[in-house]
C-alpha cells in the first residue's frame, strides 16, 4: 500500500458509550477495514484470545517493546498494567491492503491523531448523557459501586476532550450511530 493510502480509523469513547459495538458493525460490513489488536500486560478475561482480542504480553516484554520504540502509543493505566498500539500491527494490516480500525482509549487516540495528522480519522463516540451511561454500565453488572463511580468520573473527564477529534457521533440509538459512523468513514476513505 502506498504511503498516501496508509490511513487509520480511530474510534474512542468513554467505557459503555458503544465504541466496541460500533467497531464490530464496521468490521462486519466493510471488508476493507481490519481490527488493530492492541497489546496489554493484563491477563485474558473470559473467552478472550491472544492475537484476536489483545496481544497478551508480559510487563518485561512490553517494556522491551517500549525501549525499541515499537509502539505508536502506549500507556501504563495502573501500576504495571500497560496497553499500547504496536506499529507492527498497523504494518500487518496495511500489508493486507486494508485500513486499520483502532478501538482505543481517549489518551491513546489523541496521541495517535497528533502523530499521524491527516493520515488518521478520529471519531469520538458520545453517550447520550452520563445518566444513560450509568444505566448501561449498571446493566453489565461487572462493577462495584465504587468502580462504577470511577468510570463515570473518568467518562465526564474524557468527554471534555471530544472537541479534539475529527468527528463526534452521539450514540442514542445504536443503529443510527453505526450508520453515521460508517458514512463519516466512507467520506474519509474516498479522499
Amino acid at each position: 500500500m502506498s504511503e498516501q493510502h496508509k490511513k487509520v480509523i480511530i474510534l474512542t469513547a468513554p467505557s459503555g458509550a458503544g465504541k466496541t459495538s460500533i467497531t464490530k458493525f464496521l468490521l462486519a460490513n466493510y471488508p476493507q477495514l481490519a481490527f488493530s489488536v492492541s497489546a496489554t500486560t493484563r491477563a485474558p478475561r473470559g473467552a478472550e484470545q491472544d492475537g484476536v482480542d489483545y496481544h497478551f504480553i508480559s510487563s518485561t516484554d512490553f517494556e522491551a517493546h517500549i525501549r525499541q520504540d515499537d509502539f505508536l502509543e502506549y500507556e501504563m493505566v495502573y501500576e504495571g498494567l500497560y496497553y499500547g498500539t504496536l506499529k507492527s500491527e498497523l504494518g500487518r494490516i496495511w500489508a493486507e491492503g486494508k485500513m486499520p480500525v483502532l478501538d482505543i482509549d481517549v489518551k491513546g487516540a489523541i496521541a495517535i491523531q497528533k502523530q499521524l495528522g491527516d493520515q488518521a480519522f478520529s471519531i469520538f463516540i458520545l453517550p447520550p448523557s452520563i445518566e444513560v451511561l450509568k444505566e448501561r454500565l449498571a446493566k453489565r453488572n461487572t462493577e462495584s459501586a465504587e468502580k462504577m463511580q470511577m468510570r463515570l468520573d473518568k467518562a465526564a473527564y474524557e468527554i471534555s476532550f471530544s472537541d479534539q477529534f475529527n468527528a463526534v457521533v452521539k450514540n442514542e440509538i445504536l443503529d443510527t450511530a453505526c450508520s453515521e459512523t460508517a458514512a463519516l468513514i466512507q467520506g474519509f476513505i474516498s479522499k
